[in-house]
């Protein structure tokens, strides 16, 4: 018979984990967390960048009987592909170059207990295998070793990617995810849980006053009443970001929806964060990032200035156009996902240029005491400027630019960019 869960469990509960909130679908997800809890299955989280995911697993660990047991996060997206594998199931002294010494993963360190595995629709395809083993069998080998050895452990999953495409598309194994997905548990986006939505804010207003000991800032009825109404696509942690910038330039002050909406992020910056990559492929994504430089306004009116001043643009412009609708010419991605040559469509069109004999090359020159930049130099600055607009927060960066983690931290790597 299954335990009875009351609404005293799931308020103590909340109080516990700090969890705000009334809706009808965040309670239903909570209260499916501790029914599945007791139960020794595989869960999978679903729910939106942002929405709270990493409370659940928490939950069920502390609600099971693995609870004195090793609890450990893991996020799979921020991982490099060579070294996922070595990082989950370990490898041994030899096994590769910089294995100095034996080293055991994440999966024997927390033998007993549980694993949470976060984005894990990043992981590869490779490391999908390793671990469909471990749920059938609870069996493992570390990278370079034959001795297989065992894990009993038990593995909680969660993703913001509709993972029935994700297989459809084969970047995800069908079986595995039926593994995985066990007993699912949705959590529910910030936007369909009406009045929780205030009830955070003035959460947040608290807690920064509190913090930092600012004046008192009240929200007016329209102000509220814009909060619940908007998309949120950034969910909780965008909420938070918004509140604190209120709380810190309106200290003091009665905030109405006037004053609020200046606080709220711009059409175009809710645009590339609302954006999913259900279908994502690495074509889709450098076509999607080729396109972000491209429309920067700076850069294409200098570079028309130059042409205009040299002869006609028209077939130069219909290059332009070209790389836009058709990557595969300059790139051949692969599923090895290597890294992208931007700057190649620019060769292309300098050799465009060439051709038409109306100018030597179309590198960066000076006229007049300007420099057009390159597509490398621009995507490095279009990078830099998120990751410091983000704090150096890699994966509200990755969001913003509409690009999956795993390519954002390549192009860190490629452009030196690991001081942001």
């Amino acid at each position: 018979m299954a335990t009875k869960i009351t609404d005293n469990d799931i308020r103590a509960l909340k109080l516990r984990f700090g969890i705000v909130g009334e809706s009808p679908a965040l309670l239903a997800a909570i209260r499916r967390a501790m029914l599945v809890a007791p139960i020794d299955l595989s869960v999978l989280i679903i729910g939106e960048s942002g929405s709270g995911k990493e409370s659940f697993p928490k939950i069920i660990h502390e609600s099971s009987p693995r609870k004195h047991k090793k609890y450990i996060a893991v996020n799979c997206g921020a991982i490099p592909e060579g070294t996922i594998d070595s990082e989950l199931f370990g490898h041994v002294k030899g096994s590769f170059t910089g294995a100095i010494a034996d080293h055991k993963g994440y999966f024997e360190e927390a033998d007993g207990g549980v694993i949470f595995l976060d984005e894990v629709a990043e992981m590869p395809m490779s490391t999908q295998a390793r671990l469909l083993r471990v749920l059938e069998n609870g069996e493992y080998l570390r990278v370079g070793d034959s001795t297989v050895r065992k894990t009993n452990i038990r593995i909680v999953a969660a993703t913001n990617k509709d993972m029935l495409q994700a297989v459809k598309d084969g970047k995800f194994r069908e079986d595995l995810y039926y593994r995985l997905s066990t007993v699912q548990i949705n959590v529910p986006p910030l936007r369909d849980r009406g009045d929780d939505i205030v009830l955070l804010a003035r959460l947040f207003l608290r807690n920064f006053i509190s913090q930092n000991r600012t004046a008192e800032v009240t929200l007016t009825d329209d102000a509220q009443r814009l909060l619940k109404s908007y998309h949120w696509p950034g969910n909780v942690r965008q909420l938070k970001s918004v509140i604190e910038q209120v709380a810190l330039f309106e200290s003091g002050n009665s905030v109405d929806a006037a004053t609020l909406r200046q606080y709220m992020p711009s059409t175009r910056e809710t645009a590339l964060t609302v954006q999913s990559q259900p279908n994502f492929d690495y074509n889709a994504e450098r076509e999607q990032l080729f396109t972000l430089i491209l429309s920067m306004r700076a850069e294409i009116e200098s570079i028309k200035q130059r042409l205009d001043g040299v002869g006609p643009t028209s077939h130069v412009s219909s290059t332009v156009h070209e790389l836009k609708r058709d990557t595969n010419p300059y790139l051949d991605m692969g599923k090895a996902g290597s890294d992208m040559n931007m700057a190649s469509p620019y060769r292309n069109m300098q050799s465009e240029a060439q051709d038409l004999g109306h100018v030597d090359e179309v590198a960066p020159m000076d006229v007049e005491g300007e420099t057009v930049k390159t597509l490398d130099e621009t995507e490095r600055e279009t990078i830099e400027t998120a990751l410091r607009r983000n704090n150096g927060r890699r994966k509200l960066t990755a969001q913003e630019l509409n690009i999956s983690e795993r390519t954002l931290y390549r192009k860190i790597k490629q452009y030196n960019l690991e001081r942001q």
